[in-house]
């Protein structure tokens, strides 16, 4: 495995961080502040859509679809370095319009979509004018197994779908620019298990779509974005609104959740990065017991701790994205699962130690670790909770 950057790939690495210096991380307080100052907190702030603006005329933009023309021409493995680039900002991902869950809904879209539905929904997607958000888990199941998905799609002769759902943690669901679901549920409940499951595209103003309410993350609401639980009540839709067909809904599923998976934790890997510059600025600045604390055995030793364990996760994402892009996705499985599990514990251990560096200021609205430990948190379940990923790997190393 070769994992060099290729020129291309280091002439866009120098292009993302010299914007996110120059540009993202001075509009981190912007966005916070202008959000704070909306009449509403789902709103959008304006220097978010002038940093897209920016990001696309500098050529920053779609740099994810490998595989797609779509794209920047980028495999997996070449995406990696500029994904853990923007993932050390919270505002970052949205800014090269490589966020999710438009990520994830854009590669479905690219590998399952009509030129139809492509038209109406991938094209405003790949230019950044709509966003869009993913249906999948439900309050009343496991969701884990989602082979419990209660969520149905029931045809109506030549009228299309109806669907009857109650959704929640749709990510995105609450940003006024989301116009478009792609939900999961069972069309035929008799069909084999993994055929019960179909994916469908609802538009966001249709009849009987609603907000029942947002989620927090431990308090946070990730506004503009934020997560919802949504009600289907009723919903009708045209029949070619159904993704690739009837009972196809695991196939579309694995499809997208991988490159989704992995891309998390790209992004963390940056995050971690972060937290980690945030610890060492941090001791070398701070006096205790009459000398620096950087001068601690046990600061040092967290430091040391967090730097391999930082490598070791790049380490395996780099070889799961080089599987991905070499043998598919599916041969890459117990890898993608591997470092979903990796990523996040890694990450939480970092941040923890940055926290603990920082004292009560690590625990406040002034460093931004806080939130950066609860948006971290939710990764150990989100995509699939890391037992499920265990219990994959667990099933690879049987079967050998």
């Amino acid at each position: 495995m070769d994992f060099d950057l290729s020129p291309k790939v280091q002439r866009l690495q120098a292009q993302v961080v010299d914007f996110m210096q120059r540009e993202v991380y001075p509009a981190e307080p912007v966005f916070e502040r202008q959000l704070a100052e909306a009449p509403s907190r789902w709103q959008i702030p304006p220097v978010m859509e002038e940093l897209k603006k920016k990001a696309r005329a500098e050529g920053l933009w779609n740099l994810f679809l490998p595989e797609s023309e779509l794209g920047a021409g980028l495999t997996n493995l070449e995406y990696a370095p500029l994904c853990e680039i923007m993932g050390r900002s919270p505002i970052a991902p949205e800014v090269f319009n490589c966020s999710a869950p438009d990520t994830g809904n854009m590669e479905t879209l690219v590998r399952y979509a009509t030129p139809a539905q492509q038209e109406q929904w991938l094209k405003p997607l790949l230019n950044g004018e709509i966003r869009s958000s993913f249906a999948m888990t439900e309050p009343a199941v496991a969701s884990s197994d989602a082979t419990n998905i209660e969520a149905r799609i029931e045809r109506d002769g030549n009228r299309g779908y109806v669907i009857n759902a109650r959704k929640w943690w749709t990510s995105g669901a609450m940003d006024p620019r989301c116009k478009i679901f792609i939900l999961m549920g069972k069309t035929d409940p008799n069909a084999p298990r993994h055929q019960q499951q179909s994916m469908i595209l609802v538009p966001r103003d249709t009849p009987g779509v609603n907000m029942v309410r947002a989620l927090t993350v431990f308090g946070y609401d990730d506004a503009p974005h934020g997560h919802a639980e949504v009600e289907f009540k009723d919903v009708r839709v045209p029949a070619e609104n159904i993704l690739l067909g009837e009972g196809r809904g695991f196939e579309i599923a694995q499809g997208r959740l991988g490159p989704g998976r992995i891309h998390h934790c790209m992004r963390m890997i940056g995050l971690a990065e972060r937290s980690l510059e945030a610890m060492v600025a941090r001791v070398k600045s701070r006096v205790a017991f009459g000398r620096p604390l950087a001068d601690q055995g046990v600061i040092r030793e967290w430091i040391a701790d967090s730097r391999m364990e930082i490598e070791q996760a790049r380490l395996l994402t780099l070889k799961a994205a080089h599987m991905m892009d070499t043998v598919g996705n599916k041969v890459a499985q117990a890898e993608i699962a591997m470092i979903k599990v990796l990523a996040p514990k890694m990450l939480l251990a970092v941040i923890d130690r940055a926290i603990q560096a920082h004292g009560g200021a690590g625990v406040s609205q002034d460093f931004g670790l806080a939130y950066a430990w609860a948006r971290s948190r939710v990764m150990r379940i989100v995509d699939g909770p890391d037992e499920v990923h265990k219990r994959a790997v667990a099933r690879v190393e049987l079967r050998k």
